[in-house]
């Protein structure tokens, strides 16, 4: 047999994905590396794979009519929702070379019978058209079939947040992000780095939700002579939480759930490696990504351990700390843009086993933070169970924490006007910054 096409590897990713609950970004990685594609096959086989994840409900709606509940093969249905993707998204791919090759992977994974069912079933399609959406008369199902949310969060979130940011969510979330990077500045400032990356072909603009942030506009930043020792890849929106953890030399800071670290060496870097942090993740395997990046970095004040962080109190006396960040393990559901598989992995009793972990976690650390400490609590999610009321329950039990007045003060102008703004914290959307999005918000001691 021959090398498999993007397109076969793409139906084999999707069914592992999406049947199996592998994670899109690794399984696309390894195939990469396995297959030895070409950088244009790489850029194909990403974008059929995240695009049909992305508009899975979507591609579903559209070929119902011409299954009619038809029980297929879970490769088959991939094999379709691939091709009726390429015909409605990708413009630059023709009705017969999708159908043809569409046959041709039927043919070498299944069988005559197959083979046929799919050239009817496209060729049905091409002469009669998907189904409209108009057609949907309930606004929140519609809404789900547009923008490809399983209807039970398009609920979930129209009562958190109305109808009109939930619309604005989820049109953004099936669209590509920005790319952004952070400049290591203890080596490079960001005017330098900046007109390096010019005089690569790589156009850039500054954050404006941190100083060492750059959004990527044109060209591949990963083939940079800066990346990885001067340039890390992060989101702009997670660079706002280092940012607003308020460090300066000399502190000791704890990260309490700190892979794969791109937090972690941001505040080192805010400290000037000066000082100390404590790095701790559940897992030896993820807390080595935190210590690679340091390393890569050249940053030397990163302390790491595999550590439950409910059980810091053993190991950290109480009042240790200057600053603590807890990036809480969360639902993801901030990333849908970047992670598609995500929003059909999760149920609402994940939702709720998560809000447990994030109380506990936040119970058990704040007792390490100094007097005149801060802490801050992130996720990135846009789940208010998640998020604000976190915040509430916490601030109604322990009375004599609050949320620190001056992070209003200190939050970027940018960030001014939002709607995620509220007394507890700020709930950045999606669709604010075409980033991920994020909560975060930062408790003290009540000073009296």
């Amino acid at each position: 047999m021959g090398k498999p096409s993007v397109r076969e590897i793409s139906v084999t990713l999707l069914n592992r994905i999406g049947d199996q609950g592998g994670f899109s970004h690794i399984l696309i990685n390894q195939a990469m590396g396995k297959h030895q594609l070409k950088q244009e096959d790489k850029g194909l086989l990403t974008e059929i794979v995240y695009g049909t994840l992305q508009r899975q409900l979507t591609l579903d709606y559209f070929l119902e009519p011409f299954i009619k509940g038809k029980k297929i093969d879970s490769w088959v249905r991939w094999l379709l929702r691939i091709s009726v993707y390429q015909k409605y998204y990708l413009s630059k791919v023709p009705d017969h070379a999708i159908i043809n090759e569409a046959v041709t992977i039927a043919k070498q994974k299944g069988h005559r019978g197959i083979s046929g069912f799919v050239n009817g079933v496209l060729r049905n399609i091409q002469r009669k058209g998907v189904p409209s959406t108009e057609q949907i008369t309930d606004p929140i199902k519609r809404l789900s079939i547009e923008t490809s949310h399983p209807e039970w969060l398009v609920k979930r979130w129209e009562r958190q947040y109305g109808f009109d940011t939930v619309q604005r969510m989820c049109e953004s979330n099936v669209y590509a992000k920005n790319v952004s990077a952070r400049i290591q500045p203890l080596k490079i400032t960001i005017d330098q780095a900046v007109s390096h990356l010019k005089n690569e072909g790589i156009e850039v603009k500054r954050s404006e939700l941190s100083n060492q942030g750059l959004i990527i506009k044109k060209g591949n930043v990963l083939h940079s002579e800066l990346f990885p020792n001067l340039l890390t890849i992060q989101d702009e929106t997670s660079m706002l939480v280092s940012e607003m953890l308020d460090v300066k030399s000399d502190m000791t800071v704890l990260d309490a759930c700190s892979a794969p670290g791109g937090k972690t060496t941001h505040i080192a870097e805010k400290m000037n490696n000066r000082g100390q942090i404590f790095a701790y993740d559940l897992h030896e395997k993820k807390v080595n990504l935190v210590k690679n990046k340091a390393t890569d970095l050249g940053l030397t004040i990163i302390q790491t351990g595999a550590y439950d962080s409910r059980n810091l109190q053993e190991i950290h006396p109480e009042q240790q700390f200057d600053r603590i960040l807890l990036d809480a393990p969360c639902s993801g559901l901030g990333v849908l843009r970047s992670k598609p598989d995500i929003k059909y992995q999760k149920s609402e009793k994940d939702i709720e086993q998560l809000a447990k972990i994030q109380s506990d976690l936040l119970r058990s650390v704040l007792p390490l933070l100094k007097e005149n400490g801060k802490l801050v609590y992130s996720t990135c999610t846009v789940d208010r169970q998640e998020n604000e009321e976190q915040v509430i329950q916490l601030l109604e039990e322990l009375t004599e924490y609050e949320v620190d007045p001056t992070f209003f003060e200190e939050l970027p102008d940018a960030c001014s006007g939002l709607a995620g703004l509220t007394p507890y914290g700020i709930q950045i959307f999606p669709h604010d910054f075409d980033a991920d999005g994020f909560f975060m918000t930062r408790i003290r001691k009540k000073k009296f």
